[in-house]
């Protein structure tokens, strides 16, 4: 059996064992909280939820959609399973696949970029459950240094300190294409504040901005 035959029957066992899984993971999360409000005797008014869930739903649909157009590709299929089950893609998951990648030197779309995508996300999704059960663990004894007021501004700038050092990564590579769709979104949200809630559909024009960019660089060095 030849290399193209071997990765053949691993891709569709992959796809058997990742069908499974996603629809056991998807039983699980829609069913817990109406197991836990049946125990308890607490489950809301099913109506009222579900306008709830439309309003949210509608509002992530489009970028749920375009993650998965997105990624997908990038991560393969075993990788796409593990990360999309697993959640954090933005900020683990691609960031370690795509570490991974540039180390091993693979490509997107091969064999080889598959099984590596797969296993850093993998070893991600390892790394993350071994941190947060040790974080849960010590929890109580470090709850006095972790609330402390000397802390506090640092906790607030976690996210915005992790995002830049993520996007540096990237910006770093092609600096033209990244500073223009930033320096409009920038000054977007700046004029319209109220868009800051809507950063997951801002991705849409933004990323169609560097798309465009790009193509129009690509055209003038051709």
């Amino acid at each position: 059996m030849d290399q193209t035959e071997v990765f053949k029957k691993y891709e569709s066992k992959t796809h058997h064992i990742g069908r499974i899984t996603s629809i056991i993971t998807l039983v699980m999360l829609i069913g817990a909280p109406f197991l836990i409000g049946s125990y308890l005797g607490a489950l809301p008014d099913l109506g009222a939820a579900a306008k709830a869930f439309l309003a949210v739903g509608l509002v992530w649909l489009v970028s749920s959609i375009v993650e998965f157009l997105i990624y997908t590709p990038m991560l393969g299929s075993g990788g796409g399973y593990l990360a999309f089950i697993t959640g954090n893609l933005i900020n683990m998951k691609i960031p370690c696949a795509m570490t991974a990648r540039e180390l091993a030197g693979t490509k997107v779309g091969t064999p080889e970029n598959e099984i590596i995508s797969t296993i850093s996300i993998a070893t991600s999704s390892l790394v993350t459950i071994v941190i947060l059960a040790v974080g849960v663990l010590l929890l109580v004894p470090l709850r006095p240094v972790l609330t402390s007021e000397a802390l506090q501004p640092a906790f607030s700038n976690v996210v915005p300190a992790l995002f830049g050092a993520m996007a540096y990564k990237y910006y770093r590579k092609n600096i033209r294409v990244a500073l223009v769709p930033l320096v409009v979104m920038s000054l977007l949200f700046i004029l319209v504040p109220s868009l800051i809630s809507q950063t997951s559909i801002m991705i849409i024009p933004s990323g169609a901005i560097a798309i465009l960019l790009a193509y129009l660089l690509w055209r003038k060095k051709k």
